[in-house]
């Protein structure tokens, strides 16, 4: 390893790869984007609010800013990456998904069920807050209010436009 990369942690988890060169990280799987890729994404330190005062979407960035998830009341994670880290045990609970071929929609749902009983603000992240955690989310909205899929879609898409669900992944 150089000693540039010794001393220079990837600005977006912390780990020390070759982010720079598009190397994917061992430890949590993102890759800093592409000069193109990187023109077409808005980011935001701040993760979407999808349901008022108790639902959050959002990316492992967004998850790695505790003082700022604790300023916006967020107690509780869904992390649906298995590979990415919970960075701050102490200060939030956590549930990670545990099958990182698949999403657990039934666990999913088990966990966000018990967090809106609670009245606890939770955070639902992926890498990039663009497939696997607006996934979860549409999947639970369709279950707790009984949307269709393509109003549920809707609803996230107009509360964080960056989602882009895998081909295929809506039927109308």
């Amino acid at each position: 390893m150089r000693k540039r990369e010794r001393e220079n942690p990837c600005g977006v988890c912390g780990h020390y790869h070759k982010y720079e060169e598009g190397e994917v990280c061992e430890t949590c799987g993102h890759r800093m984007l592409a000069t193109s890729e990187k023109a077409s994404v808005h980011f935001s330190a701040f993760p979407s609010e999808i349901l008022p005062q108790f639902l959050y979407l959002g990316s492992y960035d967004n998850a790695s800013r505790s003082e700022l998830l604790k300023t916006q009341g967020i107690s509780r994670v869904l992390n649906t990456v298995p590979a990415c880290q919970n960075l701050y045990k102490n200060s939030f609970t956590y549930h990670c998904l545990q099958d990182d071929k698949s999403l657990s929609f039934d666990d999913a749902n088990q966990f966000l069920e018990n967090c809106e009983r609670d009245k606890a603000r939770v955070l639902v992240h992926c890498m990039s807050g663009k497939s696997r955690s607006p996934a979860i989310v549409i999947a639970y909205l369709m279950k707790s209010k009984g949307w269709r899929l393509e109003r549920s879609h809707q609803w996230v898409k107009e509360r964080r436009p960056s989602i882009d669900l895998a081909e295929g992944t809506l039927v109308h």
